[in-house]
């Protein structure tokens, strides 16, 4: 990151947005705290990048908002110990990265990486999901059920059930598809799959 990045904190507790501006002062991060969604819009930023508090509809709000106004900024959610299911939900309501509060500098450098990143290849959206469909095509039924389930956010004896198979079946399955698809980990399985339109 070499210019100066605008971060926009919409948080209504007050310490959280205090303690996330004052870990960035000095840093090449702008921090501009936001009590609401409805502050934000009365002053909607050109450019930078939204972190939002998510309180299960925030980040949906987040991204009406921004189809009501018409421009996109990359939005960063982040909330104590989130569980899979929220993450999941959050990303597919349109978040590019999730945070587990509290968090430092560090996190939120990593999150502007990942939004410059995406800003990117926003234009390439279509090209983005043609790529993540040729990756699930490579995927048996079987696979591909046990990727929903994941994004579901399931354990392996949850989707076991759901498809009567043994955890351990399930294992295998998960490894299978994770290999197939080139992904690390499951997290950017998820993402490839949203990408893909696969779940949502």
């Amino acid at each position: 990151m070499t210019e100066r990045t605008n971060l926009f904190i919409v948080d209504a507790d007050f310490r959280h947005r205090a303690a996330i501006s004052h870990s960035l002062a000095g840093t090449e991060i702008h921090a501009e705290p936001f009590e609401d969604l409805d502050e934000l819009a009365r002053r909607w930023p050109r450019d930078g990048l939204i972190l939002v508090h998510d309180e299960g509809v925030m980040v949906r709000r987040t991204i009406d908002l921004m189809t009501e106004v018409g421009e996109w900024l990359p939005v960063v959610a982040y909330s104590e110990n989130p569980d899979t299911h929220r993450v999941v939900q959050a990303i597919l309501c349109g978040a590019i990265d999730y945070l587990n509060w509290p968090f430092g500098a560090g996190e939120v450098r990593q999150a502007v990486a990942v939004a410059e990143e995406s800003r990117g290849t926003q234009g390439s959206a279509r090209l983005r999901e043609a790529m993540a469909r040729s990756r699930i095509q490579k995927l048996t039924r079987r696979e591909r059920e046990v990727l929903a389930g994941v994004a579901d956010g399931l354990s392996n004896r949850l989707i076991g059930e759901r498809l009567a198979i043994s955890p351990r079946t399930v294992e295998i399955h998960r490894a299978n598809m994770l290999n197939k698809m080139g992904a690390n980990h499951t997290s950017e399985a998820i993402r490839i799959a949203i990408e893909a339109s696969l779940v949502g």
